[in-house]
């Protein structure tokens, strides 16, 4: 069995539970360690565009969702134990999901924008 730095077992944990602001510090931890890694940073990207929409910044999300799907595309099927296939399928999707034609909304207005789909992320072996 591999080992992961303490903060990607960690990341796995505040992501299911939806934080992801603490899961973007945890794999940013990671990839300072480690700046040439990145798949780390494509999870990281990838964090960072869900909080983005959450809070309203439409136009950001979209741009982190490529540029995630762009480092972490060479590590599929799995690396570090993650299916990143799956991964990748979820940012298709929220790609699909987040409005194209919208680049920011208010925060009071972030509830009527489409809900993107769940991740649930896991390790396997």
């Amino acid at each position: 069995m591999e080992y992961f730095p303490e903060e990607y077992y960690e990341f796995f944990i505040v992501f299911n539970d939806g934080d992801y602001y603490t899961g973007h510090d945890l794999l940013e931890e990671v990839w300072l360690t480690d700046r040439s890694n990145l798949f780390i940073k494509g999870l990281l990207q990838m964090t960072v565009a869900i909080y983005h929409y959450e809070y309203g910044n439409l136009k950001g999300a979209r741009q982190m969702m490529w540029v995630a799907k762009e480092y972490l595309t060479p590590y599929k099927p799995f690396f570090w134990q993650l299916n990143v296939e799956r991964v990748l399928v979820f940012i298709d999707q929220c790609l699909e999901t987040i409005p194209n034609d919208i680049d920011r909304v208010k925060f009071e207005e972030v509830a009527h924008q489409p809900v993107l789909p769940k991740l649930y992320l896991n390790l396997e072996e």
